[in-house]
């Protein structure tokens, strides 16, 4: 299987392309890019710095991945960016390298980051992950799997977004949003659980009654977090969800996002 370069495109000699990768037309490769198997690279596109891609991607025209980050304590050290299988990247996407040396923004397997899209420095993103047009990732994001954030929202630098969480357009996001759960908002605010998410990922009616009563104890009660946590850990089943889900408030930084 060829490798496929369009003659107008400016690909450094030792940048490694394996076998069925396609450049377009004007797109300028430097020399630390890896590129994997089938991965089609559109025109005008700009892969600078480390970067590592991986097989069956789909990078649309104008994206830019890999070069410096916008951040006034950038050490001007080697760091990278790590992209996994399948992803789409859509027209005009920026994504940075790590601010450290040595660090690395990170994404996953089979997400979809739509039409000027950002993602900022160290930022993590896992599997399977919606990021709609103009969504604004600042440093230090996570975005933990099945992610899907609306267009034109912001997330605030180190805010961490919980598993199968949706974040409505044009939210401003500026504590943790806890998984399974919805939020909207300028700030955000909680608006219950994200059912359609968890049926659509066949989690079982079980699970989403004993989450559904989670929340409520969470949210409801009129208990603090402290315990809120121990009742959910002491009255309800336990489960990997339930779990996580504690996990998850119990380790935030900067504190979860509260009900409307």
């Amino acid at each position: 299987m060829s490798i496929i370069i369009h003659p107008t495109a400016i690909v450094d000699s030792k940048a490694q392309l394996d076998e069925g990768v396609e450049v377009g037309p004007y797109t300028i490769i430097g020399p630390n890019v890896k590129i994997g198997k089938k991965t089609r690279i559109g025109p005008l596109v700009l892969l600078d710095g480390w970067v590592d891609i991986g097989k069956e991607c789909s990078i649309s025209k104008g994206v830019i991945i890999g070069t410096l980050p916008q951040d006034v304590g950038f050490e001007k050290r080697k760091s990278f960016v790590k992209l996994g299988d399948r992803n789409i990247i859509r027209e005009y996407t920026t994504i940075h390298r790590g601010t450290k040396a040595g660090s690395t923004t990170r994404i996953g397997n089979d997400n979809f980051l739509m039409a000027y899209s950002h993602v900022a420095h160290n930022c993590l993103i896992e599997d399977g992950v919606v990021l709609a047009n103009q969504g604004t990732l600042g440093g230090y994001v996570t975005l933990e799997k099945k992610v899907m954030i609306g267009g034109l929202s912001a997330v605030h630098q180190y805010v961490k977004i919980g598993a199968y969480a949706i974040i409505g357009g044009c939210s401003k996001v500026v504590k943790d949003v806890p998984p399974y759960t919805k939020a909207d908002g300028h700030p955000t605010r909680l608006w219950g659980l994200n059912h359609i998410a968890l049926r659509r990922a066949n989690f079982p009616l079980e699970t989403r009654n004993i989450l559904k009563k989670a929340y409520k104890i969470l949210f409801r009660s009129g208990l603090n977090t402290t315990q809120a946590l121990e009742k959910i850990e002491n009255e309800l089943e336990s489960s990997p969800q339930i779990q996580h889900l504690c996990e998850f408030i119990r380790n935030s930084k900067r504190g979860i996002c509260k009900e409307r």
